[in-house]
């Protein structure tokens, strides 16, 4: 398992995302569920840019990390971007992504070693840099390199962040 040790910061432009979400934790993972319901129906979203999908993190607040609980709940998102929310497929919902400045790492390798990358990232990089976690969501993008448990996948994985004051 390898990651970029210096993530590539990106200034992240407002997105508006359909899919289907979750409440899990990390205790309790339901993402397998939460993306066998989805992928299915993906093709039913007829005004959608591109074809990454969205693996992304709601979090209640930035304290999730601070006083981090494996058994906190968040939201957990399978989803795409897409033009407008015009058209919505029964049992989907919207999310508007807000834009702002984001870490984005490579995770080189399975999904399921990706624990090591969040490590590195949340207890290595984070405190190490001239930035915080900032009050947004947290999310991977599943591109064309992406191929779940292969040893050759790739995916994207974007922090938001804001400068130390």
């Amino acid at each position: 398992m390898q990651y970029t040790l210096q993530p590539i910061l990106k200034t992240l432009a407002p997105k508006l995302l359909v899919g289907k979400r979750i409440k899990t934790s990390l205790t309790n993972n339901k993402t397998y569920a939460l993306w066998r319901s989805f992928m299915p129906r993906r093709r039913e979203i007829m005004n959608n840019i591109g074809t990454d999908l969205y693996s992304m993190q709601v979090y209640k607040s930035p304290a999730h990390f601070e006083n981090f609980n494996p058994d906190a709940l968040f939201d957990k998102w399978a989803a795409i971007e897409v033009s407008d929310f015009n058209i919505v497929p029964s049992d989907m919902e919207t999310y508007p992504l807000p834009g702002g400045l984001y870490a984005v790492f490579i995770h080189k390798g399975p999904a399921s070693a990706g624990e090591k990358t969040f490590q590195y990232i949340y207890g290595t990089w984070v405190p190490a840099s001239d930035y915080v976690l900032d009050d947004r969501p947290h999310f991977e993008i599943l591109g064309e390199k992406y191929k779940n448990e292969d040893p050759d996948s790739e995916e994207e994985v974007w922090i938001p962040i804001k400068p130390k004051m």
